[in-house]
């Protein structure tokens, strides 16, 4: 784990709004082995205030329109394949809590919003959520990310729900940077593009452009090789949309994994 990380959630200085994170979750085995990544999880568990609930956005539940989870025991969902048992027989017995989704929908009224009682929690959620928070003790929801709509409605969605932060919701989006698992490298030898991409879209969130983060698709061959397909990145949209002009980054586990991965991560933080 970097160290420079370290102290820097050792002097973290309590707030009355809650936190914001982007993790990049990358390899679902995050979950289980004695990593770096894992333990700069468990850390934010040990150092971040206790949320009243938890609102997870996953790079792993795609829908068309917007749904959250409104049942009182969201199951585990194990969405992959070829993994050890071990991955499978991990559950994330957290519960729902269905009277936050009803206030969710309502705060979130011009974006209908709708209530899910299917889904459940997906890797992107509870792969994250298991190390930081391991008693499975906080509220959870999941909201869904509708891939049919431009990054805008993202952006603005997230920016509809800023008054969760200042009632104890912590908000988790799940993703990568750069994703694109085609192109893996076992090797673990970084690519160009994909250390390009990184460090150009990292510079930009350093800087606060909102809106060239989402103008990514722009950037050409560049972008096509980072994300052939868009939905790890979206959640990062939610993230800019719920933080304050006050905030800065503050960028953790800033590594490639397997070549085509970006496991950067971000916190925000008054």
């Amino acid at each position: 784990m970097d160290k420079n990380f370290k102290d820097w959630m050792d002097g973290l200085k309590p707030s009355e709004r809650m936190p914001l994170l982007f993790i990049g979750h990358g390899n679902p085995m995050n979950a289980i082995l004695d990593n770096a990544y894992r333990k700069s999880w468990e850390l934010l568990g040990q150092k971040l205030p206790k949320p009243q609930a938890i609102l997870s956005v996953s790079a792993h539940w795609l829908t068309r329109g917007t749904a959250v989870t409104a049942m009182p025991n969201p199951r585990t969902i194990h969405d992959f394949g070829g993994f050890p048992d071990e991955l499978f027989q991990q559950q994330y017995p957290a519960p729902g809590e269905p009277e936050l989704a009803d206030e969710l929908i309502v705060m979130s009224k011009s974006h209908e919003i709708r209530p899910d009682y299917n889904w459940g929690l997906d890797h992107g959620s509870w792969a994250v959520l298991k190390p930081m928070f391991p008693l499975a003790d906080i509220p959870v929801l999941q909201l869904s990310i509708d891939y049919h709509q431009p990054m805008s409605y993202h952006y603005e969605l997230a920016q509809s729900l800023q008054k969760l932060r200042d009632k104890g919701v912590l908000v988790v989006g799940s993703g990568n940077l750069v994703h694109n698992l085609r192109r893996m490298n076992l090797s673990g030898k970084s690519f160009d593009w994909a250390l390009e991409f990184d460090q150009k879209l990292a510079e930009i969130i350093e800087k606060g452009d909102d809106q060239q983060a989402m103008d990514f698709q722009q950037w050409g061959e560049l972008s096509k090789l980072a994300h052939p397909t868009y939905d790890h990145l979206l959640p990062l949209f939610y993230l800019l949309g719920l933080k304050r002009k006050d905030e800065a980054p503050v960028f953790f586990n800033e590594t490639i994994d397997l070549g085509s991965v970006s496991m950067r991560s971000i916190l925000y933080h008054q």
